[in-house]
């Protein structure tokens, strides 16, 4: 995805920065533990699609 785009959206639910996992095609919030899928290059922005975060995810987040 484009940088420029990733910076211009913002999570629907605390409206706060998301982060790219170009891994598993996800924005993730760390504020609110959700990742929302990014499905043939269009990030799907619903809380009811997004992915809960695990609590490794968080951990090795707050630590790196």
């Amino acid at each position: 995805m484009d940088k420029k785009l990733i910076a211009m959206l913002a999570c629907p639910v605390c409206k706060g920065d998301l982060k790219l996992d170009k891994e598993r095609q996800e924005l993730v919030c760390y504020g609110d533990g959700m990742a929302f899928p990014i499905r043939e290059g269009i990030p799907v922005m619903l809380a009811s699609e997004a992915r809960t975060l695990g609590a490794e995810e968080r951990v090795d987040r707050t630590l790196g």
